[in-house]
């Protein structure tokens, strides 16, 4: 690198934090959740399985892209700011960091469990009693799932996987046989349990006080238990397994080529994916580097930036489906549904949207009134038509059901499916394909942009009028998530906003119609723009010497433009408070730049996932709830909706729920350049742990209401 494009480097990394980089620093934070003593047991190790998906994720994606941006050259500095060969060998640095830190945690939390009398064990530690136990599960359950592949019989060696973890398994006659005989053997996780139960004991001692003992297995283990079964009747003595597992690049190329159906173009990118570029190789470190030397040109890995040595286990995302042992203090405390002020158990939804508008706050409130607005629309002989965006949906879906149900009754029933809701493209193509089946209009998307908009709109038929009745989210219809997500549904009849969403209907039916929306604010028309004259505002407040702030909950804030403007708004004397759950580019507190900006980030139980911005307005706050991120994509090249609170006690509702996140000093970091984000020490008085504050706050509200009527 010259000298000259490392100082321009330099200066744009003085502005901008790396994306992947922050990032990292945010999974960082997820593995303080499993490293944490005051969270409960089994909710820690979920923590790992969290932190080991999310980084499966990554370099499927992030790492993969920047693979990409590679081969580009020297151009790709110019899309990106930053060189992504130097990118990628940072992100390489502290993935081992990471990894290494990962196996403390891990360790910690086994001598935790040890503590409880519940031991994971291997193949290596069990009694005679357990031996036989696994012994025989190993030739029942696990034996007829086995596929092994002697590797000396092959010519090619076999493709491997995505996200599946393999036994490369080494054999020899004698121990001082110097020749090896390879085989790959695929764990079936897929059809089996990563976790088996074996036969509790009392431990030693006292027979009055002896304890339960409980013992777990991996099945990496009971497998590596019974290669004697496999393998020995060939004449091996000698068999050693190590875990190995690949990573490749998950970005689909959908070809912009007109004439093939977008379903097709989908589904043939999902099957190159299979085939993917390589972006990390995971090993068990305690493979003789013979072994790897000789694997690694089997796999086509020449670029030592792929490799990542691991302990003995890979594929902790399993974690996450860690038996549950029936101690209710390792879990966390399960929070009843809160019953929501203005909803009326067994009164149509459409005269209470009729009154007042309705906002649900997820996990704190069900998700059962969607499902109920469905359900009546369905039903409802005055509703003529239901319009919905689906990005992701339940895997067993009430919302989809409902739909159904509202075709057999006549609706008119229109789904926008984005077929490129990444991970779920295949689940998608599966519901496109059964709601045509049933009579549905379904638009899959709209070519060049992804519809992340979340969206549902009713018409009713009233003494010759049509009503409209929406709902604008911040969240996805998804059952299976709204138990586990924050977030926020708007229910309103508001014709300023009912009318706008018909509008952004029609442009899925005609893309290409250019249309003007008063109130809501549609992506990629105008979002950048509105907020930009939004900061605009706030900035000649501040300017005129009045109060002027801009708060801001989103999960990701890249966007360059965006950061700029927020530095200039800081540099005027706004009031620039950032919650900020994952990527995280601006980088407040730098003397003369963002001194007047903080930031923070939240990882608690639930996964903090609403989008809201609040701007002072000289006192008269506007608010707004979105489906966008502030990112370029979400911006410029997605359709998201950003709708605006109108209703005061609903606005009232947001605020709090601001301001209660922004008094966190349990769960809230601060969030700067850097792989440690530090706790707010500087925040002394009561504690606030603000998922439980919000279900407090939520919980009043709903009492102090009930008792006013």
């Amino acid at each position: 690198m010259s000298e000259a494009a490392k100082e321009q480097q330099d200066q744009v990394m003085k502005k901008y934090e790396n994306r992947e980089i922050s990032w990292l620093s945010f999974n960082n934070r997820v593995l303080d959740e499993a490293d944490d003593p005051s969270v409960p047991l089994i909710e820690r190790i979920k923590f790992l399985g969290i932190f080991s998906s999310n980084l499966d994720e990554f370099f499927r994606v992030r790492v993969a892209t920047l693979d990409r941006l590679v081969q580009l050259g020297k151009g790709a500095r110019k899309l990106i700011g930053h060189d992504p060969a130097e990118v990628l060998k940072t992100i390489q640095t502290i993935t081992l960091k990471l990894n290494l830190r990962f196996d403390q945690v891990y360790a910690r939390i086994r001598e935790e469990l040890a503590k409880e009398n519940i031991f994971i064990i291997d193949e290596q530690q069990l009694s005679s009693s357990q031996a036989k136990f696994v012994d025989a599960y190993f030739l029942r359950a696990v034996r007829p799932h086995l596929l092994p592949v002697i590797l000396d019989q092959v010519k090619k060696f076999p493709d491997l996987k995505d996200q599946s973890i393999y036994l490369l398994v080494c054999m020899k006659k004698k121990p001082e046989s110097q020749k090896i005989s390879r085989a790959l053997i695929e764990v079936p996780t897929d059809v089996l349990s990563r976790f088996i139960l074996l036969p509790s004991v009392r431990a030693a001692g006292d027979p009055a006080r002896r304890k339960l003992e409980r013992y777990i297995i991996l099945l990496d283990d009971v497998i590596r238990f019974g290669l004697k079964h496999i393998f020995s009747v060939f004449g091996y003595g000698v068999l050693d397994a190590y875990t190995i597992k690949l990573t490749r690049d998950a970005e689909l190329d959908i070809d912009e080529d007109f004439s093939e159906s977008y379903v097709k173009k989908v589904g043939n990118s999902l099957k190159q994916r299979k085939e993917g570029q390589l972006v990390r190789f995971i090993f068990d470190s305690q493979m003789p580097e013979n072994v790897l030397k000789g694997l690694l040109p089997e796999l086509g890995i020449d670029n030592n930036d792929a490799l990542i040595p691991g302990a003995k286990y890979h594929n902790f995302k399993d974690f996450i489906k860690f038996p549950d042992l029936g101690i209710k203090r390792f879990r966390y405390h399960p929070l009843p549904f809160l019953p929501h002020r203005d909803i009326e158990p067994a009164v149509n939804l459409f005269k209470q949207m009729t009154k007042r508008d309705i906002l649900l706050h997820y996990p704190y409130q069900s998700f059962f009134p969607v499902l109920d607005f469905l359900r009546e629309a369905s039903i409802d002989p005055k509703v003529r038509s239901i319009k919905i965006t689906l990005y992701r949906v339940a895997r067993h879906s009430a919302v989809v059901n409902a739909l159904i149900n509202a075709v057999r009754n006549g609706k008119k029933v229109t789904v926008v499916m984005e077929l490129q809701a990444r991970f779920d493209e295949a689940a998608n193509i599966f519901w496109s394909n059964r709601l045509q089946e049933e009579g549905v209009r379904v638009i899959c998307g709209v070519q060049g942009l992804k519809v992340h908009a979340k969206l549902c709109l009713v018409t009713r038929r009233l003494k010759d009028k049509d009503q409209h009745f929406a709902i604008v989210g911040t969240g996805n219809f998804n059952e299976d998530t709204t138990g586990m997500y924050s977030d926020h549904s708007l229910f309103t009849a508001d014709r300023r906003i009912t009318k706008e969403v018909w509008k952004v209907f029609e442009f899925f039916d005609n893309n290409y119609k250019v249309l003007n929306f008063n109130h809501l604010i549609v992506s990629p028309f105008q979002t950048r723009k509105k907020l930009i004259k939004l900061i605009g505002r706030e900035i000649k407040l501040a300017q005129d010497g009045k109060k002027a702030s801009i708060h801001l909950k989103f999960n990701n804030l890249d966007d360059e433009d965006m950061i700029d403007h927020l530095y200039k708004a800081g540099r005027a004397g706004v009031e620039v408070r950032l919650i900020i759950r994952s990527m995280f580019s601006l980088i407040p507190g730098v003397p003369g730049l963002s001194d007047n900006i903080e930031a923070i980030s939240i990882v608690d139980r639930f996964l903090e996932h609403s989008r809201f911005f609040i701007f002072g307005n000289g006192g008269d706050e506007l608010v707004y709830l979105t489906s966008a991120d502030l990112m370029r994509r979400n911006l410029d090249r997605r359709v998201e909706v950003t709708v605006p609170v109108y209703d005061p006690k609903i606005k009232e509702e947001v605020r709090q729920f601001f301001d209660i996140q922004w008094a966190d000093n349990v769960k809230a970091r601060i969030r700067c350049d850097g792989l440690v984000q530090p706790p707010r020490t500087h925040l002394i008085g009561k504690r606030v742990r603000s998922q439980d504050a919000i279900y407090s706050y939520l919980k009043a509200l709903s009492v102090k209401e009930s008792e006013a009527e």
